[in-house]
């Protein structure tokens, strides 16, 4: 009598020890972000310069954009777990230091501009690494549920991490919240340590080929034969970012991305300043409309992480960004708090709903082995290139007022939407079950 061997089935993502140590790093990672921002602005505003404090916030991004996709090169010539795991290190130590050094003398514009340099320049090559550790860690179907983690992680953070850092600040000064920053930095490298790599996976199968982004090949075939000379850093950059843009999903995904966050991040962070400055909201008003946003948001990453996957996900991902980016338009015109918190909430679920299934499909369709370099791409917007946007939202606003700019945002968040259902093999794209 044959014997067929049954398939154990996948453990579920929130069950799996191996990705919880993940998430666990990952949370950490976040907390000690938000703590470390805030002391940082503590610490340049005590220095007595406006425009010393203005440089200080400002210093980070520089090499955040300049060195996002050599970050996404390393992670994946030394993998990703590795350049995590020195990336923590090196902002353990560098936030420690800079706590060391305030117990001895004040800050300073030049020390503060010094350190601000390089813990963005660390931030570069974390960023991409970590974005690509997921399909190391589990298997495809549980990608979906990963991001969604990821997401309650990340909502999470910011909610603990900035009251903490405040708390910190006000008990011990900046140097009890460099000193907590950078334990919390230290805490993640055990449980990086302590994470299982799964083996590289074959391309993505599609009707018996496997597409690699440069062109399908049978599934039968292998991979083209490494040759003896290794190639250079600038040649991984550059087959990376001729991967993207001949896959059939993720430049469309790359396309979508620019376009919605360009829209969106302006008016939520500068914009939402702005905004309540002018209705008379005060901080207090701005912070129930963020707080809406932020439990918007948190509910979809909730709703991916328990249901695992989304039927028609491509499909799905466009079309509630183009119910997000109405609800943008909507929040300029709506005169009271209450009101424009629950229209936030609104915007939150449907564009963390979209970004968490954009982020999904990003982990399942690109082959892994070039998951940095796409990664590094994808976070090069969001984190480098958007919040280079903010003066000319700012100039903006003062010519023209926050309804005009909102509803101009609104309509470039919706492009992106629109343009990802052009795409036929994006609006049929699936995640795996």
């Amino acid at each position: 009598m044959t014997v067929t061997a049954v398939e154990a089935p996948e453990r579920p993502a929130h069950r799996d020890p191996n990705v919880l140590r993940w998430l666990g790093a990952y949370t950490a990672s976040m907390v000690g972000d938000s703590i470390y921002f805030m002391a940082l602005a503590w610490a340049a505003a005590r220095t007595g310069s406006a425009s010393g404090t203005g440089l200080v916030l400002a210093a980070g991004s520089i090499p955040r954009a300049l060195l996002m996709l050599g970050g996404g090169v390393l992670a994946d010539r030394l993998g990703p777990r590795r350049v995590v795991i020195g990336s923590d290190a090196a902002r353990a130590v560098l936030v420690l230091g800079l706590a060391a050094t305030l117990v001895l003398t004040a800050p300073t514009v030049g020390v503060l501009v010094a350190v601000a340099l390089l813990f963005g320049a660390v931030d570069a090559l974390f960023l991409p690494a970590v974005g690509a550790l997921p399909p190391r860690i589990s298997p495809p179907g549980q990608l979906a549920r990963i991001q969604g983690l990821r997401g309650l992680a990340a909502r999470g953070a910011s909610i603990v991490g900035a009251p903490l850092g405040g708390v910190a600040v006000a008990t011990g000064g900046p140097v009890l919240a460099f000193a907590t920053a950078g334990a919390l930095f230290a805490l993640s490298l055990p449980l990086l340590l302590g994470l299982r790599i799964r083996p590289l996976p074959e391309p993505v199968k599609h009707g018996g080929t496997v597409a690699d982004g440069h062109e399908e090949r049978t599934a039968t075939e292998e991979r083209p034969t490494v040759t003896e000379e290794k190639p250079t850093a600038r040649q991984d950059l550059v087959d990376g970012l001729r991967y993207i843009r001949r896959h059939p999903l993720l430049g469309p995904l790359m396309i979508v991305i620019g376009l919605s966050e360009l829209g969106f991040v302006g008016p939520l962070n500068l914009g939402l300043i702005l905004l309540s400055e002018q209705r008379g909201w005060g901080a207090a008003g701005m912070g129930w409309i963020v707080a809406g946003f932020a439990s918007g948001a948190a509910g979809a990453a909730l709703l991916i992480a328990v249901r695992g996957r989304v039927p028609r996900a491509g499909l799905v991902m466009c079309l509630t960004v183009l119910v997000g980016a109405t609800g943008i338009a909507a929040v300029a015109q709506i005169p009271s708090v209450p009101l424009a918190a629950a229209t936030a909430a609104v915007v939150g679920l449907f564009i963390g709903l979209a970004g968490a299934l954009c982020g999904a499909l990003v982990q399942t369709v690109a082959d892994p082995a070039y998951l940095g370099r796409v990664t590094s791409v994808s976070t090069l917007f969001t984190y480098a290139l958007i919040p280079l946007s903010y003066p000319a939202t700012g100039a903006a606003i003062a010519l023209w007022g926050t309804g005009p700019v909102y509803a101009v945002s609104a309509a470039v968040c919706a492009a992106g939407g629109a343009v990802g259902l052009t795409f036929t093999a994006l609006r049929r794209a699936e995640l795996p079950r």
